[in-house]
């Protein structure tokens, strides 16, 4: 039976949330930890929009922080599939800071997270095929492709 296709909007997933003071060190700034959850959260619903099954989470690449978020920004992340195998999908998360007032915006990170999609038993199930509609879904997919090669060679190399 052949895998259905979808393409990379339709896993297209936005969350917002305002920053508050439980969010944040006593420096006013916003834990790294909880945009952690939030962007682990947005590439897991993008992944299961795409699978149309329950995710889990296999893998988190390097985050890094390039301005600060406070309390008080609204945190915008968009995340979408970038990069399907067999059963594991590649949700690229882009994390943004909005002044709600100002509305000055800026990007503070990007991340990939790797997902495996699960039947109703826990075992791994196939996804569907990546329909790459744009120049840039086609090289978000080589990367993520070059990513997910780098990522297995990682585990051979350490024997897992």
């Amino acid at each position: 039976m052949p895998r259905l296709s979808k393409s990379a909007k339709s896993s297209r997933t936005i969350l917002s949330q305002l920053m508050l003071p439980e969010h944040s060190n006593t420096q006013g700034n916003v834990h790294g930890g909880w945009i952690m959850k939030l962007v682990d959260e947005a590439g897991a619903l993008a992944c299961m929009r795409h699978a149309q099954h329950r995710v889990v989470t296999v893998a988190i690449d390097q985050m890094t922080f390039s301005h600060p978020i406070k309390i008080g920004d609204l945190v915008v992340l968009e995340a979408e599939v970038s990069y399907v195998g067999r059963t594991s999908m590649e949700a690229e998360v882009k994390v943004f800071a909005e002044n709600p007032v100002s509305g000055d915006k800026r990007v503070t990170n990007t991340a990939y997270l790797v997902y495996v999609a699960l039947d109703e038993a826990g075992k791994p199930v196939e996804v569907p095929e990546l329909i790459l509609e744009t120049d840039l879904e086609k090289r978000r997919f080589e990367l993520g492709k070059a990513r997910q090669k780098y990522r297995i060679s990682q585990l051979q190399e350490n024997g897992i």
